[in-house]
């Protein structure tokens, strides 16, 4: 990975990580005063990560290498609900074991992207099932629902979308949980950044001011852009189904091929948020046009892919293309099907 810039903001932006910031100025003085703590949520609806979560992971390392502490949690309670935010319906209820074999796969991916361990920037894993399996329901409502007024929760985009549908009570008091998850982080871990997609701009901003109101503490937020392929697809979702990290999901080489087959228009954005190179290599690899671009498109497979899954499944898989479609006979690394006599 290249050095890291003084602004590690503008860094960020200039990759296109950043889309919202609730104090931009504030939150580039604090990245630049000393290691922060950041965290960044997953509820546990699969047993893997998919190429749509990859966004915060990638900036999540970026973070860590400048020397940013990361805290990845991953929602044993809140996935009991399901984040109801920009969904047509509810998530399918999930039992305890289900869960807890989803949280195994989901850390499985963590260790992929980040190092984890109990040094100063060492990732960490938390599960706010450790806090919130413990709270009374009126002890929620006096210590975080006195705090929210339901005119107020009813003007975010998030909520009106649903209510053209059905939002249940329990779905609308998602937003109250992810805003004490915040608060109960700061508490615990020194934790004064939350980062998500923009569809969680509303979450993380509860959150925010949550803290404020309790502790009169200054947190900051941070969304990301939702990436959607050129050819408006929904980023991390193929004509085969969702692209997943673990390779129980899905075979390195198809991982490979993912990225290899990208809309040509993506190359430079996806070089930008998904590889580790160097912008001005970015940008003259994301303007090269016709074969030459196919040539980009090799490089952005195997950046991705030896973050994924290594350096040797990178190279297995790209020996593995050169033999199908240069025609040679090895095709070693391709996936392969039995089948019954």
């Amino acid at each position: 990975m290249p050095p890291i810039d003084t602004d590690l903001l503008a860094l960020l932006e200039e990759r296109g990580f950043v889309h919202q910031s609730t104090d931009a100025d504030g939150l580039r003085a604090a990245l630049a005063r000393g290691p922060l703590t950041a965290y960044l949520g997953f509820d546990a609806t699969a047993d893997s990560l998919h190429v749509g979560h990859l966004q915060g992971l990638m900036l999540m390392r970026w973070l860590q290498h400048a020397g940013h502490k990361p805290l990845l949690l991953i929602g044993g309670a809140t996935t009991r609900i399901g984040d109801p935010s920009f969904r047509d319906s509810s998530r399918p209820m999930l039992d305890e074991a289900t869960i807890a074999a989803n949280m195994r796969g989901i850390e499985s991916a963590f260790q992929r992207y980040l190092r984890l361990g109990d040094g100063p920037s060492d990732a960490r894993v938390v599960n706010n099932a450790d806090w919130l399996d413990g709270l009374g329901y009126l002890e929620f409502l006096n210590r975080v629902g006195r705090h929210f007024s339901v005119n107020r929760l009813l003007t975010f985009d998030a909520v009106r979308s649903r209510l053209e549908h059905s939002l249940s009570f329990q779905e609308f008091g998602y937003t109250l949980l992810q805003a004490f998850d915040f608060t109960e982080l700061a508490r615990r871990h020194g934790c004064t950044l939350q980062i998500g997609g923009a569809d969680q701009w509303a979450n993380i901003i509860n959150g925010v001011e949550l803290s404020r109101r309790q502790d009169g503490a200054q947190l900051y937020g941070l969304t990301m852009p939702l990436h959607t392929t050129s050819d408006g697809r929904k980023m991390g979702k193929s004509a085969q189904g969702a692209v997943w990290l673990n390779a129980e999901r899905l075979a390195p080489f198809d991982f490979w091929q993912f990225w290899r087959n990208c809309d040509d228009r993506d190359v430079g954005r996806f070089l930008a948020l998904f590889s580790e190179l160097p912008m001005a290599e970015v940008r003259r690899l994301g303007a090269l046009q016709g074969a030459e671009l196919n040539e980009a498109k090799i490089v952005l497979a195997n950046e991705a892919t030896r973050l994924a899954h290594g350096a040797p499944a990178a190279e297995a898989a790209a020996l593995a293309a050169r033999g199908v479609f240069d025609g040679a006979s090895a095709g070693e690394g391709l996936p392969t099907l039995q089948l019954a006599p």
